[in-house]
């Protein structure tokens, strides 16, 4: 993450030690190295079973061979192998709990290897960005999916969550950013959100108090930039900063949000590590999203120094967010000895 984070501030423009392999493995260290790493690994302790491991372990290898700056053919074709094993996997999965939601999620595993399988080839990352879009929007809303059976929704919203995701895929496999595919991505992500807004379980928690609330925040905050990524897709084709905004709106202000938001259960269930709630967590939360808002606007009316600004806020939340993890973590653990 570290190096994926370096990598796109050096994109943005900022005046940074030279390290070229940085900037241009910026996608790939964050799609494949961070978000897949970090998501193979969590389906590979659901599922239990030792050869599961082989994904994230190929995948984590991966980005540390594009660290090192060896062959291109080396980190490439351990993302492929990754990703067919965090398939393989998902399918596993599947095979043992058949519903909407692990059929979803092998959806998004295999966004995930078709995108490897395009950049081992050489391809540009703008002409298979979609399948990667497929892979973390999938997943998430699959997970998302799981968790809203507490409210019971009925029979005809699951119908409308497989027409919106079969929507979304298709428009993101055809090519996010060339027509029909982006005005069906955009109405994909837009049938998304408001599906999620209507059914997920986070309308309610963030009435709550304390970790429930603050999850629920960075949750409901995240769909709010994929309303502003679908807004986008369907009204503004041909910006000059088109790409960058879909991009980082969703892989920043979305996903990036769903981590901070999900990160609390996720990382003491793979590591058994326990990460304490604590208020300051808000304090990041607010940072990401203003560095998003940040970007957004900077692409919109092309302002290069908000651009560059916004690249600082996020690093800020970033290191914000972690700093503040720890200490919680670490004072829990002194109240729990005393």
């Amino acid at each position: 993450m570290a190096a994926g984070v370096y990598g796109g501030l050096l994109q943005l423009g900022f005046d940074l030690p030279e390290a070229p392999r940085f900037a241009d493995s910026h996608g790939p260290l964050m799609i494949c190295g961070m978000f897949g790493t970090l998501i193979a690994l969590e389906r590979a302790v659901a599922l239990g079973r030792g050869w599961a491991y082989l994904g994230p372990a190929a995948l984590g290898l991966g980005g540390l061979a594009l660290l090192a700056g060896l062959p291109g053919i080396l980190p490439a074709g351990l993302f492929v192998i990754g990703a067919f094993a965090f398939f393989a996997t998902s399918v596993t999965i599947f095979s043992l709990q058949r519903a909407v939601f692990t059929l979803v999620l092998c959806i998004g595993a295999l966004g995930l290897a078709i995108g490897n399988i395009m950049l081992a080839a050489g391809a540009p990352v703008g002409s298979f960005v979609g399948f990667w879009l497929i892979f973390l929007i999938s997943t998430i809303a699959a997970e998302r999916l799981e968790l809203s059976r507490v409210l019971s929704p009925p029979p005809g919203a699951l119908v409308a969550f497989v027409a919106i995701v079969a929507v979304f895929v298709v428009g993101a496999g055809w090519g996010v950013f060339e027509p029909p595919g982006r005005s069906l991505a955009g109405a994909g992500l837009l049938g998304m959100t408001a599906w999620l807004a209507r059914y997920d379980v986070a309308m309610r928690t963030v009435r709550m108090r304390g970790q429930p609330r603050f999850m629920a925040a960075a949750m409901l905050a995240g769909y709010g930039w994929l309303v502003v990524a679908g807004l986008f897709l369907l009204l503004a084709g041909g910006a000059a900063f088109d790409y960058d905004l879909v991009l980082h709106a969703v892989f920043i202000g979305f996903v990036l949000s769903m981590v901070f938001g999900h990160v609390l259960i996720i990382f003491p269930g793979i590591t058994g590590v326990v990460l304490a709630y604590s208020p300051w967590l808000y304090l990041p939360l607010a940072l990401l999203h203003a560095a998003v808002a940040m970007r957004v606007v900077g692409d919109v009316l092309e302002l290069a120094p908000l651009r560059l600004a916004s690249g600082t806020v996020t690093v800020a939340a970033l290191l914000g967010f972690t700093t503040t993890l720890a200490l919680a973590a670490r004072r829990s653990r002194s109240n729990a000895a005393a």
